[in-house]
């Protein structure tokens, strides 16, 4: 299966951070990549470089069959792009937000409306869609923002913590709306934080730290190297904690188990399987210890990181940076201009070099969707 995105020994460095250290990537056609890191780790570094939005140091990279390096604004026509900050025009309505975005994309003009009452539709914003969008909850903004990202289906598309800030209604949305995406043909890179986000939706996981991918699997691959099952058991009273960890201690697989006394749990790595729960109760009703809970549990993404890292997935490193975040000043908007009516926002830099089609300047991610509709009709962003 061809590579869809493709990626070799990238290297950044912010001064003396090196936020990528020699990057590896491969994402057949059709496939999700979940991308799973600590914040500082190098995730949206790696996106933004990606995207065109950052030019490596080192290494290459393969975007839709085009080099990145030397083809950025070809690149820029196969691709959508949904970054950590919402890239909306406060001033422009919600459906303005999104026709303009269609118009920019190339859509005819009842096409990008039509596309627009959709998304309005299924993003639960129908309500709030001949509102500015200055008038918007942040959440709201975020779903405005992923709305935009749809407006066309490019063959790859790149999604930097798409859910970030989202409810948990929303959240499953979107992961319908993303599967839907995917079973159409479509190849994603997504970063996430949440775990049963990867979980759900990668087809394929990478572990990014330190500028590095330390780890490549499957979630069943990466949980299987982490280690095996293990029981816990929550018992009636805190009393028969000792009683109940001397039964479990006999089943356990070695490893010792852990007791958190203000839960009233044991926890003991074992292997059997589920055959084990039933021969575990009928020797804690023999000792008479009363439980409230048993189960068998896996090892879960949390544990994977744990394991490969030494830190939660959440755990921040280098914030304010720009380490892994992209370059310093990501998401702040420090241009000479106030935000324009078309949607595109003051950046810093001088915007696309003629020459190469790259942005002179560490680009923000809220001017990147404008770009990109842009350079599909040739106008500069």
């Amino acid at each position: 299966m061809p590579s869809a995105i493709y990626a070799e020994g990238l290297v950044k460095t912010f001064g003396e951070v090196r936020a990528l250290d020699g990057v590896d990537l491969d994402v057949p056609e059709g496939t999700v990549l979940g991308l799973l890191g600590p914040n500082g780790a190098g995730k949206t570094t790696a996106v933004r470089v990606l995207t065109t939005l950052l030019r490596p140091d080192g290494g290459r990279a393969v975007v839709a069959g085009v080099d990145v390096l030397k083809h950025p604004n070809e690149v820029r026509r196969s691709i959508g792009l949904s970054g950590q900050f919402a890239a909306v025009d406060e001033y422009l309505t919600g459906r303005e937000n999104l026709r303009m975005v269609g118009r920019l994309h190339q859509l005819s003009a009842r096409d990008a409306k039509k596309r627009a009452a959709t998304l309005l539709e299924r993003f639960h914003l129908t309500d709030a869609a001949d509102r500015t969008a200055k008038t918007y909850s942040g959440g709201m903004r975020r779903r405005l923002d992923l709305a935009a990202a749809l407006v066309v289906s490019p063959p790859v598309m790149f999604m930097d913590e798409p859910t970030t800030g989202l409810d948990p209604r929303n959240r499953q949305e979107l992961w319908s709306v993303i599967e839907e995406l995917v079973a159409g043909g479509t190849t994603l890179l997504l970063t996430t934080q949440y775990l049963e986000e990867a979980d759900r939706l990668a087809h394929d996981i990478a572990v990014v730290d330190h500028g590095r991918v330390i780890a490549r699997g499957t979630s069943d691959q990466l949980k299987a190297r982490t280690g095996g099952e293990r029981v816990e058991v929550v018992v009636h009273e805190r009393a028969l904690l000792p009683t109940a960890e001397e039964v479990l201690r006999g089943f356990g697989e070695g490893g010792g188990s852990r007791v958190e006394e203000h839960t009233r749990r044991i926890t003991v790595p074992v292997t059997g399987g589920a055959k084990l729960l039933a021969e575990i109760i009928r020797e804690l009703d023999a000792r008479s210890v009363e439980i409230d809970d048993i189960g068998l549990r896996r090892p879960t993404l949390d544990d994977v990181f744990l394991s490969l890292t030494g830190h939660a997935a959440a755990t921040e490193r280098g914030a304010g940076t720009g380490a892994g975040g992209g370059a310093p000043g990501t998401g702040a908007r420090t241009g000479t201009g106030a935000e324009s009516r078309t949607g595109t926002e003051a950046r810093t830099g001088t915007g696309p070099d003629t020459a190469t089609g790259w942005d002179v300047g560490p680009d923000a991610d809220t001017g990147t969707r404008a770009q990109i509709g842009a350079d599909r009709t040739g106008a500069a962003s």
